[in-house]
C-alpha cells in the first residue's frame, strides 16, 4: 500500500530574498481544506515566506485564479489546494483531469506552482493525505512551489539565444534603420 512506502523528501531551500506565496484553495470539503492550509502555511513559515490565501468555489476554478493572480498581483509562487472525491458520475474524471491540466499549462509558462489538489476514492483517503501530522500533502505542495522558486531564482540571470538568434548577436526591430541602443 502506498501509504506505507518510504519516500525521499528534499530539504527545503533557503532564500536570501523574501518569498511571497499565494495559496488558492477550494474549500468544498472544509475540514480537509483547513488541514491542507495548515500544512502549507507551516512549510512556508519554515523558510520565512509570506502567505496570502484566497478561496474559490471548486477545483476547476483554481487554475483560473492562479492565472489571474499571475497577471494582476505580485507572487513568487502558488499553491493549489482542494479535494476531489470520486462520486457516481464521470464528473470526477473531468474535474481531476482539467484542474491538473490547467495547473500544468500554467507551470509550463513559468509559474512556480505546487499542486495539492487531492484526487481520492473516498473521504478516509483524503483525511490521511490532508493531515499535517500524517501525509501532509498541503505541506508537500508548498514545498514543491518553494523548490520551483529556488530554481527560477537560480536561473534568473542566465541568458540564452532567442529563437534562431544566437546569444549576443545584434538585432534590428522592423522599421528601424539602425539597431536598438544598448544604454
Amino acid at each position: 500500500m502506498a501509504g506505507n512506502e518510504s519516500h525521499h523528501v528534499l530539504d527545503l531551500p533557503s532564500f536570501t530574498d523574501p518569498v511571497k506565496m499565494l495559496i488558492v484553495v477550494a474549500p468544498y470539503y472544509k475540514d480537509i481544506a483547513d488541514n491542507m492550509i495548515a500544512g502549507a502555511k507551516a512549510t512556508a513559515e519554515k523558510v520565512g515566506a509570506t502567505v496570502d490565501i484566497v478561496e474559490v468555489p471548486g477545483a476547476l476554478e483554481i487554475p483560473t485564479a492562479i492565472g489571474m493572480a499571475s497577471r494582476m498581483a505580485d507572487y513568487d509562487c502558488y499553491v493549489a489546494l482542494g479535494c476531489v472525491i470520486r462520486g457516481e458520475t464521470t464528473h470526477y474524471d473531468t474535474v481531476c483531469n482539467d484542474s491538473s491540466r490547467g495547473l500544468t499549462l500554467l507551470g509550463l509558462q513559468g509559474l512556480c506552482i505546487g499542486n495539492g489538489i487531492l484526487t481520492v476514492e473516498n473521504r478516509p483517503q483524503a483525511e490521511v493525505r490532508a493531515d499535517p501530522a500524517d501525509q501532509d500533502k498541503g505541506g508537500g505542495a508548498a514545498a514543491a512551489a518553494l523548490h520551483l522558486v529556488a530554481l527560477s531564482r537560480k536561473w534568473a540571470n542566465r541568458t540564452k539565444g532567442i529563437g534562431f538568434r544566437p546569444a549576443g548577436e545584434e538585432f534590428r526591430i522592423a522599421g528601424e534603420t539602425e539597431g536598438p541602443s544598448r544604454a
